[in-house]
């Protein structure tokens, strides 16, 4: 009797343990590495949780395997539920549903590239365009900063994304960020005012070869020579396409180099400014402040001849409407595309990053020959695929000694 009461108070104690919450169950089972089997980053589908239930299983079969040797036909469908990616939720009700960006990563990513492509080269075109009626590049400088700042604000009131907050020491650290951001931003539109398009992108090809002595001379950083070697071409290409160039013009050149100048001391103020804030709203912030930037030089340069005819001119020639219509898309395409290559860069590998980069910059080139069909002479062209290729050089071996650096650290 005794042996039968002893019996029967093991067997309810083993039943209300299995019965035990998921949570409970958890604490007493310990894990190495908790990795989501083929996360984003692999190119596999996210299936949080999953791999959990067979070593709990595991557990408690070799524990109670005398007790429970006819619970195995219970188990089974247990576990092939669990295993299985097409379910939306785990059997314990542990798990979110996969999303789509989840499920289909490489997808979402081919998208995010296409977009950052379409977005710029539509920026180019349309500026360009605007240009030819409204030669003011700092005003139309200060338009783009001021609807991406104004986007920002719209998102952050419905929450989409939340605004991040911000205090003094971080605004410190992006004010050097924001005056580069600001100084480039109109001296690339002064160039591109002044030249044709694909001229002015030919001479930003130059901005590695600024990023790279940067580096050398002023951060201190040992380059290899493989690396130097790779910048030839692309210092060789735009003196050839800058020799033959029908839209040449010192105003464009200089201001292209300015331009180059500027956006390599932006990545060097970056690199101190580093930060947990997500990219969006550091982008956001580096927006706001360098708006405030850019409104006294547009003002000084060029506020008495937009009050004395350049509104009215530009007013007469495509109506009020079309004008304030491009000037508002302009503004929208500039924000856009700069936002969707920052979250591309989040998605992907540097190498990957750098690879699109200059594949973006020859779609730009391509689209605006087509665009506004430039001539370009045959001397121009050889030295502008030159160009292009000592920069996809320059990105390879680049993305390759971070991609080191990063498996040294892990190491």
């Amino acid at each position: 009797m005794e042996s039968r009461v002893l019996s029967r108070a093991t067997t309810a104690a083993t039943i209300s343990s299995l019965r035990r919450s998921p949570r409970e169950n958890h604490q007493n089972v310990s894990f190495i590495s908790l990795k989501p089997i083929g996360a984003v980053g692999e190119g596999g589908n996210v299936i949080w949780g999953r791999q959990l239930r067979p070593a709990l299983l595991l557990e408690s079969s070799n524990a109670r395997a005398g007790l429970f040797a006819g619970k195995k036909e219970i188990l089974r469908p247990i576990l092939a539920t669990a295993s299985s990616p097409a379910e939306g939720s785990d059997s314990a009700g542990g798990a979110a549903p996969v999303g789509f960006f989840d499920r289909y990563p490489a997808l979402v990513t081919g998208f995010f590239f296409f977009m950052w492509y379409f977005l710029n080269v539509i920026f180019n075109i349309l500026n360009k365009r605007i240009y030819n009626y409204f030669p003011y590049p700092y005003f139309v400088s200060v338009i783009h900063l001021l609807v991406g700042v104004v986007y920002c604000l719209v998102s952050w009131a419905v929450g989409l994304p939340k605004r991040a907050p911000i205090d003094s020491k971080l605004v410190k650290l992006l004010i050097p960020v924001a005056v580069c951001h600001a100084l480039g931003h109109v001296t690339s539109n002064v160039s591109f005012a002044a030249v044709a398009v694909s001229f002015a992108h030919t001479i930003k090809a130059l901005e590695p070869f600024f990023n790279a002595a940067a580096s050398q001379f002023i951060l201190g950083q040992q380059l290899p020579l493989t690396l130097w070697l790779s910048l030839a071409p692309v210092v060789i290409g735009v003196s050839m396409a800058s020799l033959t160039e029908l839209s040449f013009n010192w105003t464009g050149f200089i201001s292209a180099m300015i331009s180059n100048i500027s956006f390599t001391y932006r990545s060097i103020y970056s690199k101190k400014a580093m930060t947990d804030m997500d990219s969006t709203n550091i982008y956001a912030y580096i927006s706001i402040i360098a708006l405030f930037v850019c409104i006294p030089p547009a003002i000084i340069v060029e506020g008495p001849q937009l009050i004395k005819h350049g509104l009215s001119d530009a007013i007469s020639k495509v109506g009020m409407v079309k004008f304030i219509s491009d000037l508002f898309w302009v503004g929208m395409f500039y924000h856009l595309y700069n936002q969707l290559a920052t979250n591309t860069l989040e998605r992907v590998a540097p190498l990957t990053h750098a690879v699109g980069n200059v594949l973006k910059r020859v779609f730009v080139i391509g689209f605006s020959i087509l665009a506004f069909g430039n001539k370009i002479s045959t001397q121009t062209g050889i030295g502008t695929v030159i160009a292009i290729a000592g920069v996809a050089a320059y990105s390879y071996i680049k993305a390759q000694m971070e991609e080191e650096k990063r498996q040294m650290k892990a190491a």
